[in-house]
């Protein structure tokens, strides 16, 4: 299956592919909302606010599976992230990253190599997949912020390119 015709469906319930939802620049991350890089959340509505316009897209997956810190509903999610971080991103339904049960787009972006030439497994939250047209995936760790020059600069980069 291409990362295209991959299901999704939004924190709202609605059904759609991945495909519908990219855009020549697409950022996907795993969230959650009670972990040490919970902040990241601000930094990611920054990123979207001065990039949309130019063609990034950011996609939240909330996800519970690192020392359950996304137990909320959907509707807990939404609300958390609107007040306290402004998000305007689409989020959508919880996920899991890892294990039997890992949703097929995950299990194509663990494909992707982080910059010390790793792939495999997400090892925690606010992990971020960066991908282009043409299907290209570049993999940064959690500890990256969303705001820091590696980041934004392959963001850029790739939006130079479209």
């Amino acid at each position: 299956m291409s990362l295209n015709e991959i299901p999704l469906v939004t924190i709202d319930g609605d059904e759609t592919t991945f495909g519908d939802v990219r855009s020549s620049a697409t950022l996907v991350v795993n969230v959650a909302s009670k972990c040490g890089h919970t902040p990241q959340y601000g930094g990611l509505e920054k990123l979207f606010e001065k990039y949309s316009s130019s063609g990034l897209t950011i996609l939240g997956f909330p996800c519970n599976q690192f020392m359950l810190q996304e137990p909320g509903s959907a509707e807990q999610i939404k609300e958390f992230c609107s007040l306290n971080y402004g998000v305007t991103f689409p989020l959508f339904e919880k996920i899991k990253v890892n294990g039997k049960h890992t949703h097929p787009l995950y299990r194509q972006l663990k494909l992707a190599l982080d910059s010390s030439g790793e792939a495999g497994d997400v090892k925690w939250n606010f992990e971020k997949f960066l991908i282009e047209d043409d299907d290209s995936i570049q993999r940064f760790r959690s500890k990256i912020e969303p705001e820091s020059f590696e980041l934004v600069s392959t963001i850029e980069n790739a939006l130079s390119r479209r």
